[in-house]
Order: structure tokens, then sequence, then C-alpha cells
């Protein structure tokens, strides 16, 4: 057979495998479109879980990634913090594969380490875990499995997905630490702002109030402070409840005074709780620098709109006003202590230069003519301390100013001028609730002089006490004969005058301690009158005249004689005032 015989009978074969190629490189390109497109579609995913920054979406995408692995599927990824993260219908809290428990396959996980290996999954054929790597180390597994061995290509897909998953889960968890980090940065930055605002705050109320402390501005002006500081309107009262300054709109008019008792409960509550408390529509403190010295500081605040640097301005201005009731008090502990030097000085004597200048440092005028006033109480008055209140508040209602003190057992007053003299002893004893009795010396143009003038208060005291009916107020000035009486340098004759006249009474009142002397003064002062008499001595009218027979009977007087009756008078004023220069001796 020739070769131009044999072409004809192997053209249809060539032409059929022609075709054939044809159809296989068609269904290569086929397949590899496909490939392609699935390939597209995990790059797209792992491009998506690149850029999330949850972990779960994370997860979920990956698990999403295995249509295009084939038959093979992803169970779930074990952790390496323990926990186990399953996908699909099996997703639990301790649910492990399908038909495996978590405890289980987490030891098999764990034995694997760091690489990655087989894993026994009941009823499938092929499971394996890859490991879930990032540059700090070991995220955990994730697991695969399929019911046919998957190809070789798959397994590398498994593979490239396991190692993308763990850049992406650690990318994630990097950027969670950067949000978290972030997002304490920011809360201690503004925590830090408001601990600066909160201490510039306190250094201004502090630089404030220790301004008002160091100038000296008092009680108004650390009310004024605080109304600046807080804006709300600002009282500072006493232990009594007695407005001392206010700062602010709204100021009461009368200013409203609780009751003692409702005071007191206040101040008590306020020494046990150390602390700004509520009372009512006011927050209030106890400044108190010493237990006997109280005051307080209150913020006007009914809506409750106080804050922490209200709270530390009030605490701030609390402490300024206890150093300046402790100033003020010692400023009046001092005064009082210089004055009562004073008074001691000038009542026992003392020279005029060194008085003057001593006055003046109490800014007192000592060089107007004084006299001394001797003020003597009767019963609960006789305290030195009530008695000697009770002086200070008399001269302060009455305008009267002057330098008092204690003086052998009773107060004596330094004062300059005239005064209504009775006046002021009844506003004692109304104060102190009982009676008490006052003798007044003369004005005395110089300091020096003094001495003098408590001397005659001293005298007209007792001639009170003696000779005169009632308490009022005797005044030396006034006293007439009982003065010129006191003034005779000599007193023999005065002397044997009175025991002229008296001597049989004073002889009896001296053997029967009786009081017929003083019976009879009494009588004299009170004109004869039987009455009034025996009131003043406090005794029955039949005892008086049995008294007044007494003294006939022993003077052989006639007491309705006018001679006998002037001559005993002056007898007895004579005989009270030796007795009241004998008690001054």
């Amino acid at each position: 057979m020739t070769a131009e015989q044999t072409i004809p009978r192997s053209a249809p074969h060539q032409q059929a495998a022609g075709a054939q190629q044809a159809a296989d490189a068609q269904q290569a390109a086929e397949n590899l479109r496909e490939r392609l497109s699935e390939f597209r579609a995990l790059l797209v995913i792992l491009l998506l879980m690149t850029e999330s920054a949850s972990e779960d979406q994370i997860l979920e995408l990956a698990a999403a990634s295995a249509p295009g692995l084939g038959s093979a599927r992803i169970e779930g990824y074990g952790l390496s913090d323990g926990q186990w993260r399953a996908t699909g219908p099996a997703a639990g809290p301790a649910a492990g594969p399908i038909g495996v428990s978590t405890s289980d396959i987490t030891r098999q996980l764990t034995a694997l380490g760091q690489g990655s290996g087989q894993v026994d999954l009941p009823g499938r054929r092929w499971a394996w875990a890859y490991p879930l790597c990032s540059v700090g180390g070991l995220i955990g597994h994730l697991v695969a499995s399929s019911q046919l061995e998957p190809s070789a290509e798959q397994r590398f897909l498994l593979q490239v997905i396991a190692q993308q998953t763990g850049v992406a889960v650690s990318n994630a968890r990097l950027h969670a630490r950067e949000r978290a980090t972030a997002a304490e940065l920011a809360a201690t930055n503004a925590t830090l702002a408001q601990t600066v605002t909160s201490l510039r705050r306190s250094m201004d109320i502090h630089d404030r109030l220790t301004q008002v402390a160091v100038s000296g501005e008092g009680q108004p002006g650390i009310a004024k402070a605080l109304h600046e500081l807080t804006g709300m309107p600002v009282a500072i009262e006493d232990r009594y409840g007695n407005l001392t300054a206010w700062a602010g709109p709204g100021r009461p008019d009368p200013y409203p005074k609780e009751s003692f008792a409702k005071r007191e409960h206040l101040l008590r509550r306020l020494m046990r709780a150390r602390k700004p408390i509520q009372d009512g529509e006011r927050l209030v403190l106890l400044a108190s620098p010493r237990p006997e010295l109280l005051g307080i500081v209150a913020l006007i605040d009914p809506d409750r709109a106080a804050d922490t640097a209200d709270l530390v301005a009030l605490e701030h201005g609390a402490t300024v006003l206890s150093m300046e009731l402790a100033r003020l008090r010692g400023i009046a502990d001092t005064e009082l202590r210089l004055r009562c030097d004073l008074v001691h000085d000038l009542l026992g004597g003392t020279d005029d230069e060194s008085a003057l200048a001593r006055a003046e440092a109490l800014d007192y005028d000592l060089r107007r003519p004084h006299r001394v006033v001797v003020v003597e109480g009767k019963g609960r008055a006789r305290a030195h301390d009530a008695l000697l209140s009770a002086v200070r508040r008399a001269l302060r209602t009455a305008r009267q100013d002057g330098l008092c003190e204690i003086w052998s057992g009773n107060v004596a007053i330094v004062t300059a001028g005239q005064a209504n003299w009775e006046q002021l002893r009844r506003a004692m004893g109304s104060d102190l609730g009982s009676q008490c009795r006052i003798g007044v010396g003369s004005l005395r143009a110089r300091p020096s002089e003094l001495p003098r003038s408590l001397r005659e208060a001293g005298l007209a005291l007792r001639l009170q006490k003696t000779l005169l009916p009632g308490t009022s107020a005797c005044e030396y000035p006034k006293l007439g004969i009982f003065r010129m009486l006191a003034s005779i340098p000599d007193l023999t004759d005065v002397e044997a005058f009175v025991r002229e006249w008296l001597g049989s009474l004073i002889d009896y009142d001296t053997r029967r301690k009786a009081e017929l002397v003083h019976t009879l003064t009494q009588y004299l002062e009170h004109g004869g009158n039987y009455d009034a008499t025996a009131a003043e001595l406090s005794v029955h009218k039949s005892t008086l005249k049995y008294r007044l027979q007494r003294i006939r009977d022993l003077t052989g007087l006639e007491l309705n004689d006018p001679d006998v009756h002037f001559n005993l008078q002056l007898a007895t004023r004579a005989w009270g005032t030796l007795q009241a220069l004998r008690d001054e001796s």
C-alpha cells in the first residue's frame, strides 16, 4: 500500500483526536476559571479577615471559606487558653466537635504542641489540626475534617487559611489591646484633668481664705470669701445662734434664732459628726478651736447643690473661722488680764505716768476724772464670777464705760462721770435675781488719787449697811454729816460724845449680844415711824416697842424730846461712822 493510499484512512482519527483535545482544553479552561473564582472568593475572605478587628468575625469568616475546600469543613478552633470555639450547629459553651467532648479535643490539641497533626473525630475518616500561629506564639489550632482524604491542594489551602486566621486573630487582639490602652489612657487623662482642676480650685480656695486670715478681714471677710467661692449665701453664727456675719443675697430680717434646746441639739450633732451636715436648707460645719469656744459656718443650700469643691471651701472656711475665734479670744483674754492688772494697780496705788501709758495702750481714756464704785452681792450674788459678769452687762446696758475687777470679795469699778447709780444697782440685782449694794466714791482728777476714792466707796457701803435704811446706792459725796465725821483726823472727841449718849446701850449690847444701838439708829433714821422701823429690822411692832422701852430705861432719856432726839441721832451716826472706820482698818 502506497503512502497516498494511507493518508485518507487516518484523517478521521486525527480529526477525532483534535476535537477531543479541544474539548479537553475547553474543560481545563472551565476548571481553571472555576478554581480561579474559588481562589478569588477565598482571597476576598482572607482580606476581610485581615481587615477585621473582631476575633469572632475572623473565626466566622475562616469557617465560611469551607465551601471552597471540597468535602472538607472546619469543625472549630481550640484556643491556647483552653477554650473550644465550635462552628456550625454543634457550637455551644461546652460542646466540642460532633461526638467529642471539649476536654477530649483539648487534650488531643495540647498533645500536638505548636505543630500540626491528625486528631480523632468519630464519624470522620480524616481530621487534622493546623496551628494558629502569630508573632507572639501559638494562639491555638484550627480543626478540619472530611469524609474523604483531601487532596494535597486542599490540604495546602487549609494550611493557608489556618496561617491567615492566626495572623488575623493576632492582629485583632493587638488592636483590641491598643483600643483598651487608648481608652484607659483617655480615662486616665480625663481623671488627671479633673484632679488638676480640683487641685487648682482647692489652691484657689486655700489662697483666698489664707488671704482673709492674713489680712485680718475677720468674720465678714470669711463669709464674703466663701460666698465668692461657692456662689451661695453664707452665714456665720456664734454658739448661741446669733448672726455675726452674712454674705450674699436673701439675708433674713430679723434673723431667726433657734430655741436653746434645739441649738444645743445641733451643736451635739456637729460635735459627733465632725464634718458638714445638712440642717434644713443649710449645710453647716462647726468651728471649734477650743471646747468652750464655738462658732458655726453655714452655706444656704436649699437645692442641695453643693459639690465636693464647695465642701472643701466650707471646711477651709471653718478652719479660718476657728483661727479667727481663737485670735479674738486671745486678744480678749490678754486685754482682760491687762485691764485686771491695771485696775488692781490703780486701786492699790500707782503713779500717774505709768497708769496713763498703760490705759492708753488698752485704748482707755484715764485722763478724765474717775471715781471708784464698790458693788457687794447678797446671797447667790456673792459668787464673784456671776457678780462681775452682771456688773459688766449692766455697764454695757447703761453705756457707762469703765474698768471693773474683783476686789476684796466685791467688785470694784473705776469709771468716769456721773450715772444713775440706783438704776444701775437695780439692773444688777435683776440680772442676778438677788439684791446687791453699791458704795460710790467721789471723783478724782488723777489716777494716783483713786485709792482715796476706793476708801470713800467702801466707807459709804459700810455706812449704808450699818445706818441707812434699805439697800439703795450710797454715794459718799452725799453723806453729809457722815462724810464730815469720817474726815476728822482725831476722833477722840467723837468717841467721847458717843460714849456720853450711847455708852449704856453699847455696854448692854456687848454683855447681852443685843442690838439696842442698831434698833435706836433705825428708829431715829425712820423719823420715829414704828411700822417702817419694824419692817427694816424685820421684827414685830411689839418687839420694837419693847426694845425702845428698854432703851428709855437704860438711858433715862425721853426719845421724843427734840434736843434728845437731835443728840441721839448725831451720836448714832457718829457711832456708825466709827464702826465703818474700824471695819476699814
